[in-house]
């Protein structure tokens, strides 16, 4: 039997690798809508959602063109990626009936709200997801950061963190057999110890703001991750 969990709004990463299901690059629907139906259950518990997604998907199959490039225009390349990420988990999420919003750091008001944050978290507040594109809108700085940042300016209990694994490891789990995986870190553990679970201003501005980051594998369900059903590493400030 599922229980309430106790976060009453959260910061969900999603990366944008995680939207390419099996193809080399691009938006899979299925995935897509995957992850949308996730999110509603998360939704149906009665937890207020934001999230901020990556551009990778998109970016991968232009990374060619962006060679040489300076890393600004880079930069701001992999943030309009994001903007169409928002627009197709959109899509997906209000097939199942949820009401949303894509906020983007970049203004382009044809197809998205620009980013207000009294109004962003009024959305929250009147039960819509808020769904953050175009990263900080500044070069040099990840979607991890991005998404570390909206956590705290929208006032989230916790930010979710989907990788390939269920966990943290020492090293990639995948070539190295005798990782460790831990259940608990402190943000100064993963800074010392370089685990790049996320970039260090990312763990860094989290530490700073005392906002916990549930590390958790994208093939779980987010309600099993919020109800502790599911395996994660709690990264948090130490007693």
């Amino acid at each position: 039997m599922t229980t309430v969990p106790k976060f009453r709004r959260i910061m969900l990463k999603v990366s944008g690798e995680a939207l390419m299901g099996a193809q080399a690059y691009g938006i899979d629907q299925e995935t897509v809508d995957r992850i949308a139906r996730d999110i509603k259950g998360a939704y149906d518990l009665g937890i207020e959602i934001c999230l901020v997604i990556g551009g990778g998907n998109i970016f991968r199959g232009l990374s060619k063109a962006a060679h040489g490039m300076e890393r600004a225009t880079a930069d701001y390349m992999g943030m309009l990626a994001t903007v169409m990420n928002a627009l197709a988990l959109q899509s997906g999420l209000e097939k199942f009936g949820l009401q949303t919003r894509v906020v983007s750091a970049i203004p382009m008001t044809s197809v998205c709200e620009p980013y207000i944050r009294r109004r962003a978290i009024r959305h929250m507040e009147k039960g819509r997801v808020v769904i953050f594109a175009a990263g900080t809108g500044n070069p040099f700085f990840t979607t991890d950061t991005a998404a570390t940042l909206r956590a705290i300016e929208m006032g989230c209990d916790v930010m979710l963190k989907g990788t390939q694994v269920d966990g943290v490891y020492s090293a990639d789990p995948k070539r190295d057999p005798d990782a460790t995986r831990y259940d608990e870190l402190t943000y100064q553990e993963v800074l010392a110890r370089d685990l790049r679970v996320m970039d260090a201003s990312a763990i860094a501005l989290a530490r700073d703001n005392r906002i916990p980051i549930l590390v958790y594998s994208l093939s779980e369900p987010v309600v099993s991750v919020l109800t502790g059903e599911a395996k994660s590493t709690i990264i948090r400030e130490g007693e």
